[in-house]
């Protein structure tokens, strides 16, 4: 017999009551889910967070006091095993967005997504998995990188940057640019279970949780230059 699929654990952080009592009810329909929590805003879902050591946080942006950015951040700790946040927004081309990625937050979803949608967002993202395709997120990182140019990189960074071989480095800009794992392997003329290995160590250098942080990083830290928009 095949064996029962682990209950992935969900907390839902939205300040408006209909939407968070719709989203928690929604969820709990899955039998591999279990909604173990909600919250009010950024600062509830922290200390929910923290109490009830959930796999998936869904987080609004836009909350009362502590918003969905900063709670991604206090959650996102680089070494601390936090949930991996699913943000709620109503736009997807969002400053919202561009910096709950760069907070830590693994992903993002339209408030007025499918059922269907949003049950497969939380079991990738629940996985460690990319939700968005790469394409997108490079494309979103590239764009809000390219209207907002974030702070110069930090000295700890691109130390870690530095502990990387020059094969993983080369990985880390494939996988900013938006290949997949099996388009890396045809690029480098590897298997695609050695492109895994080098995905693995790359994140695990760098202490990243998933692919949106690596394409993140990658732009954060200078290593791959947004593209400007040719003039027409």
């Amino acid at each position: 017999m095949t064996a029962p699929s682990p209950v992935i654990r969900i907390v839902v952080a939205d300040d408006h009551q209909v939407v968070r009592t719709g989203f928690a009810t929604l969820l709990d329909t899955q039998p591999d889910f279990e909604v173990i929590g909600v919250a009010v805003d950024g600062a509830e879902a922290v200390r929910v967070c923290r109490d009830l050591r959930p796999d998936v946080v869904l987080m609004d942006v836009r909350m009362p006091g502590t918003d969905g950015i900063e709670a991604t951040r206090q959650l996102a700790v680089p070494g601390e095993d936090g949930p991996r946040v699913l943000i709620l927004t109503t736009f997807d081309l969002d400053d919202y967005v561009y910096d709950a990625l760069c907070a830590g937050a693994s992903g993002f979803l339209l408030k007025d997504v499918t059922a269907e949608r949003l049950f497969d967002a939380v079991r990738v993202i629940a996985a460690g998995e990319a939700l968005l395709a790469p394409t997108v997120t490079r494309r979103l990182i590239s764009e809000f990188s390219r209207i907002r140019p974030r702070p110069a990189a930090s000295p700890t960074a691109l130390a870690a940057l530095g502990e990387l071989t020059p094969r993983e480095t080369e990985v880390l800009r494939l996988i900013a640019e938006g290949l997949s794992n099996p388009e890396i392997a045809d690029r480098l003329v590897v298997t695609e279970e050695t492109v895994k290995t080098h995905v693995s160590r790359v994140l695990s250098k760098l202490g990243l949780r998933d692919r949106t942080q690596a394409v993140v990083t990658a732009y954060e830290s200078g290593l791959v230059v947004p593209h400007s928009r040719e003039p027409g």
